[in-house]
């Protein structure tokens, strides 16, 4: 059991991790950051969640994502995470980068969800309640709303940051053109929208193919990744069928048994193959390969136990392919 006066001299915990820049701010995130979708919730172990982000933190990882509806229920991880910082992590609020999101739905009625001023700003005050905090680091849309206009969304967070309840804005599952048009109106009013969120990963490209990553890497906004592991089918876990304590077997809700196709597991073990020449698991190579060529800022993880957090972290400073990897892997995958 970890417990806070167990914590590492403060030097060491950041000796192993890398930091980068989020786009042209002056903002660092660590290469590899934990996010609390998963096993956060209201049925999950408040001993193992503190345990997972003691050993994260113990390694560097200062960045802990969240978002309103997290669970579930709908905001039990910001509760628990509450928790954890109010009983544990408050001494080290200063080293955290602590970010939550609002977009998607949240409470009954019209005001519970999209991205309107009046669900950012309510939604941001609610969240800022249940984990027991005067600011978060990152605020974000959680995703493009077509009934609300841009303008509207990017103003409502302007404020949210002048107010001081937000030092930085951030953007999730935009796709290029709307990106683009985010950060010119941000701009213009001097907000600091410094980072997008999207799914990415060798089974996913949409960020290749819609231009986001493309624009990042040209305009300077960083992105952050998750499901790197493509809900898991990255890994070694379904290489052999599907295991009773998979996800797959105790929550269908994102991935299905019909998603592991004869094609798409025969896809993992020739990946796996790769990696294992590499000398990494299948699931380190899936997020080195995130990382490969330094557009994405940091890929965030999630983990039922703390042993995986340390597995995950194994791809510091292992993130280089050789051209002949890389073509092989895209034949592979796409």
């Amino acid at each position: 059991m970890y417990v806070a006066n167990e914590y590492q001299a403060d030097k060491e915990r950041y000796e192993h991790m890398e930091y980068g820049r989020c786009g042209k701010s002056g903002l660092k995130l660590p290469c590899v950051s934990l996010g609390l979708w998963h096993n956060f919730g209201s049925k999950d172990n408040y001993d193992t969640m503190k345990a997972m982000c003691f050993t994260a933190f113990d390694h560097g990882v200062t960045h802990f994502d969240l978002a309103n509806n997290y669970g579930p229920v709908y905001g039990s991880a910001e509760e628990n995470f509450g928790r954890i910082m109010e009983n544990c992590l408050k001494p080290y609020r200063e080293e955290l980068l602590i970010s939550t999101k609002a977009g998607y739905d949240m409470w009954p009625g019209p005001y519970g969800d999209g991205g309107s001023r009046k669900y950012l700003i309510s939604s941001l005050d609610a969240s800022l309640k249940r984990m027991k905090l005067d600011y978060v680091d990152i605020f974000y849309h959680h995703r493009m709303d077509p009934d609300t206009p841009v303008e509207e969304t990017v103003l409502a967070l302007e404020q949210i940051v002048r107010s001081g309840k937000a030092l930085y804005a951030g953007i999730s599952n935009y796709d290029g053109e709307h990106a683009r048009e985010a950060m010119r109106i941000a701009r213009e009013v001097r907000l600091p929208l410094v980072i997008n969120q999207n799914s990415y990963s060798i089974f996913n490209r949409t960020i290749e193919e819609n231009g986001l990553k493309e624009y990042a890497a040209r305009d300077g906004m960083g992105i952050i990744a998750f499901s790197p592991l493509a809900q898991g089918m990255l890994t070694e876990k379904y290489i052999n069928g599907i295991p009773a304590d998979s996800r797959i077997a105790r929550d269908g809700r994102f991935l299905h048994a019909s998603d592991l196709t004869t094609e798409r597991v025969e896809q993992i073990r020739r990946l796996d193959a790769i990696a294992r020449e590499r000398g990494q698991t299948l699931a380190q190579m899936a997020l080195s390969w995130v990382l490969k060529d330094g557009v994405v800022t940091s890929v965030l993880i999630g983990a039922s136990r703390p042993e995986q957090i340390i597995e995950n972290l194994g791809i510091v400073g292992n993130t280089h392919f050789s051209q002949a990897e890389l073509d092989e892997i895209d034949r592979i995958s796409k």
